[in-house]
């Protein structure tokens, strides 16, 4: 038997924070209350996200000399900080060494850098294009802390095998990520689901630290988690929320086992998306620093969506609605506008438009004369609208929330200059079909971190009327489009799945009618790339998750 001691349980505090991309200083203080809170707690070490110093996703900032130059002294204060006898410290950020640049771990351990680690794996996918500006590091190797062997990667480095099979072969006892992962619906379970295969692979129990936040389109839901040997889920921490949480890790056998800890319950889909729309609005607005926002309510359902998330998000007194009818907009819209308004408690001016309307129409008639009216005139109307929700966003500082779902952005079923008018939009990533879900979700339901009132917080009118733009008399949606049970399915093999026009016929769908939709997005590519962004829900998000020329003369038809 040997004589060598074993060394004392590890006590791991996982800190599932919201860094500010940029904003290095309130990084550095949000870390060390997060350290601070491991103290407390009794922890040996402090695990903290991907790029937690600087920010992740840092895009081209990373070129900025100047802004490594900051993390890089932001690193070296921690570094010092931990000279107190406190527990141990990781973090993230850039590592600059000669003329390459990494996505960097580091281990802070007794007043200095102790270890780093440079990102092995770098995603070019979808939303991550890190290729572009970090250089690739050279497969980990185990990090010595306190008596043990910390398999560390950082976030695309355990998507794929080859750095945990390196890890486990060179002595590693866990596998230890820290992550920048975007949440998209249904992505958790593909998390836990790759975790289980590394550690089958390896044996060795998995933690998977992730950050908590809003930046530009992404949302980062936290839900960090802990695999045992076994696969067993052992900690589940809270979802978009801030946590700092301790894990104890103990021997059993030649294998570290964590000890279970109650789970965090996990929401639901319909939930995760309405979550996730708050979360980002939130973030959005204030760490851009705008005081609120306003927005036209129309009495629709994607506007009564849309301010009940501000309101969740912001607090009803951060959050103005107008109403801004035209000769078009009926007695029951107004109404239900104005009961929207009632339950969310916020204030609610009304804004004729007339007055625009035959103002554009005399000023454009000498060179409209002899036209008959078409879209033109009800296009008009639109950028009325936003004419007007422009000039007092200009005049108040406060955002304008634009209203459109992906069901409309993808088709073109907007108004550019009009009701795409605006410096942000929830819905842009969301399904008409999913917004009606959303709402009666909320309907019967208050998130826990709502700053909105409980209860129904719009009309169930609002819910179950036809939808209409209202741009002319007797005008519904489905004058234009397909229904939306249809049209929906259609979008979501067309852009999610990337299916043909035959696959699409093959599964009960109606050719004439992909054929008119598939065309209908094709041509609203440039409409969309003038858009305002989004939160991120889907797979394929219009931006950076899916990039179609504008100028395009490719033809499929029925391949």
């Amino acid at each position: 038997m040997s004589d060598t001691p074993r060394p004392a349980p590890l006590r791991i505090a996982l800190a599932q924070i919201n860094p500010h991309v940029g904003q290095i200083v309130s990084n550095l203080a949000t870390i060390r209350r997060a350290r601070a809170e491991g103290a407390r707690l009794g922890a040996d070490l402090v695990v903290t996200p991907e790029f937690s110093v600087g920010g992740y996703p840092p895009e081209d900032l990373v070129r900025k000399p100047a802004y490594v130059a900051a993390c890089a002294e932001a690193i070296a204060e921690l570094a010092a900080d931990t000279a107190d006898g406190g527990p141990g410290l990781i973090v993230g950020g850039p590592w600059a060494e000669g003329d390459k640049l990494y996505n960097g771990a580091f281990l802070l351990e007794g007043g200095r850098i102790a270890a780093r680690r440079a990102k092995h794996e770098l995603p070019n996918y979808g939303v991550f294009d890190e290729k572009r500006v970090f250089d690739a590091g050279p497969a980990p190797g185990p990090v010595p802390f306190r008596g043990y062997r910390i398999g560390l990667m950082i976030c695309e480095d355990w998507w794929l095998p080859a750095c945990a099979e390196t890890l486990c072969e060179s002595g590693a006892e866990m596998l230890l990520s820290i992550n920048g992962s975007p949440y998209e619906a249904g992505k958790q379970g593909q998390r836990i689901a790759l975790a289980v295969n590394r550690v089958v692979e390896t044996g060795l129990p998995f933690v998977f630290c992730a950050q908590v936040g809003g930046q530009d389109e992404l949302v980062f839901e936290g839900a960090s988690f802990v695999l045992n040997p076994d696969r067993s889920l052992a900690v589940q921490m809270p979802y978009f929320a801030e946590s700092v949480t301790l894990t104890e890790w103990t021997r059993e056998g030649e294998r570290l086992v964590c000890t279970p800890l109650p789970l965090a319950p996990e929401p639901g889909p319909i939930e995760s998306i309405y979550r996730a729309m708050v979360l980002g609005l939130r973030d959005y607005v204030g760490k851009n620093g705008f005081p609120g926002v306003i927005l036209g309510l129309s009495g629709g359902v994607d506007s009564a969506l849309s301010v009940a998330v501000a309101v969740d998000a912001l607090g009803a007194d951060k959050v103005r609605g107008f109403m801004l009818p035209s000769p078009y907009t009926s007695a029951h819209s107004l109404e239900d506008a104005a009961e929207c308004a009632r339950l969310l408690g916020i204030p609610c001016d009304s804004i004729p438009i007339s007055p625009a309307m035959d103002a554009f129409g005399a000023v454009l008639a000498p060179v409209f004369a002899g036209r008959a009216a078409d879209a033109t005139e009800e296009n008009i109307q639109a950028r009325s609208r936003g004419l007007i929700l422009m000039a007092i966003s200009n005049k108040l500082g406060h955002m304008v929330l634009t209203t459109g779902n992906k069901s409309e952005m993808s088709v073109g079923y907007a108004t550019l200059y009009g009701d795409m008018c605006g410096g942000y939009s929830v819905l842009k990533d969301v399904y008409k079909t999913t917004v009606f879900e959303l709402c009666r979700w909320r309907n019967a339901h208050r998130p826990t971190e709502a700053l909105g009132p409980a209860g129904p917080v719009m009309p169930e009118r609002v819910i179950t009327k036809p939808p209409s733009a209202e741009l002319k008399p007797n005008q519904t949606d489905q004058d234009s489009l397909p229904p939306y049970e249809v049209l929906d399915a259609i979008l979501k093999g067309l852009i999610e799945g990337e299916q043909s026009v035959d696959a699409l016929v093959a599964a009960g769908h109606d050719r004439v009618t992909v054929l008119r939709v598939w065309k209908m997005l094709d041509r609203a590519e440039y409409k969309r790339r003038q858009a305002p962004p989004g939160v991120k829900i889907t797979a394929r998000a219009f931006g950076r998750d899916r990039r179609y020329p504008i100028t395009n003369g490719f033809t499929m038809l029925v391949r």
